[in-house]
């Protein structure tokens, strides 16, 4: 899409970027309402908030088990920009995406997910190094706070249902955290390269196709 066929297709009034977003996500999730929420602080990033991510999704699949799925809103360019119209990747060209089966100690949705994803977006905006597929990073303790659990990092995939699409802002992949354990983060300590970390993200899929977290995972 060039720019003359933006400005055609989109005003200023539209966000291009969210409504792809939102037409993959009907693909799977179609007539559902998800729960969203925006920046916790309050205000958008742009203006002046801590937040990068403009805010969160969460849907209840009940796809292989139940589990609630959260999807990001800003990692990705989501608003009219016509200067934008037709690059290769829109903005950091990824949206952080994450399955997480029912905890014990969540009564109501994991907001402390959310807060994650936040603070691996504060590092993606600060540093300007992002993420992609078969990267992992180490929480340097469990993923969630005061928490005994053993899932203490991430690897990167994609989402095996969302995948990757193309935006009038250029390619966007959902890319999904998937909670690993101390052991597991350990090992790829010692062979920290993208092959290693497909071999595990592999070895997950043959039992949990979906790559859904489980804090009770040991």
């Amino acid at each position: 899409m060039n720019k003359e066929e933006y400005q055609k297709q989109f005003t200023t009034e539209d966000t291009p970027g969210w409504q792809a977003i939102d037409h993959q996500l009907d693909k799977i999730y179609s007539g559902i309402e998800p729960r969203h929420y925006p920046p916790l602080c309050g205000v958008h990033y742009m203006a002046g908030g801590s937040d990068p991510i403009d805010g969160v999704s969460v849907y209840d699949s009940n796809h292989q088990q139940f589990h609630r799925h959260m999807v990001s809103y800003g990692m990705s360019e989501l608003y009219y920009d016509e200067e934008k119209a037709g690059d290769e990747f829109s903005k950091w060209g990824f949206e952080f995406t994450f399955r997480l089966a029912p905890f014990q100690d969540d009564e109501h949705d994991p907001i402390w997910a959310i807060q994650v994803m936040n603070n691996l977006a504060r590092y993606v905006f600060s540093s300007g190094k992002w993420f992609e597929e078969n990267h992992f990073v180490p929480a340097n303790g469990p993923i969630r706070l005061d928490t005994e659990t053993e899932i203490t990092g991430f690897v990167f995939t994609l989402d095996p249902e969302l995948g990757k699409i193309q935006t009038p802002h250029g390619e966007v992949s959902f890319l999904q955290m998937v909670g690993i354990t101390n052991a597991e983060v350990e090992q790829l300590k010692l062979n920290p390269t993208t092959d290693a970390v497909k071999e595990l993200i592999d070895r997950f899929k043959v039992d949990n196709p979906l790559l859904i977290t489980d804090l009770n995972r040991k």
